[in-house]
């Protein structure tokens, strides 16, 4: 074998390696996906008996992400956070995953943030003031 044919098996031999490690990382579980799907910090966690909300807060912003507890087929989803004083903000559809993220800028007002699963949901009522 020449020098050319090691040279571009070992370049072949490198991207294989190089796509299999990026694609591991691209594909993130479940938990991962709700934890960097919206930014800040999480501050609530809403558990119903099918899923949960998770509600973050950053810079005045607050972002929420329903997760099923069983992922991985499409279900019906929803996700809702409302700024006092203004109209609520939805994401509704059939996910595998999670609906969501649905950001407001809340600044200092309370907030109140739903979500659902199938049939059973949960709201938070005024929170976050």
């Amino acid at each position: 074998m020449d020098s050319g044919a090691i040279r571009r098996r070992l370049a072949l031999g490198a991207a294989v390696l190089t796509g299999s490690g990026l694609l591991a990382l691209a594909v993130p579980g479940t938990a991962q996906a709700a934890a960097t799907s919206c930014p800040g910090r999480e501050v609530r966690t809403l558990a119903f008996a099918t899923g949960a909300v998770h509600v973050y807060r950053d810079d005045g912003y607050v972002c929420a992400v329903t997760t099923p507890d069983h992922p991985g087929h499409r279900q019906p989803m929803s996700v809702t956070v409302q700024a006092r004083g203004n109209l609520p903000v939805t994401d509704r559809g059939n996910f595998s995953y999670l609906a969501g993220p649905v950001t407001v800028h809340a600044g200092h007002r309370c907030v109140r943030v739903g979500g659902s699963v199938g049939t059973k949901s949960v709201s938070s009522g005024w929170i976050l003031c």
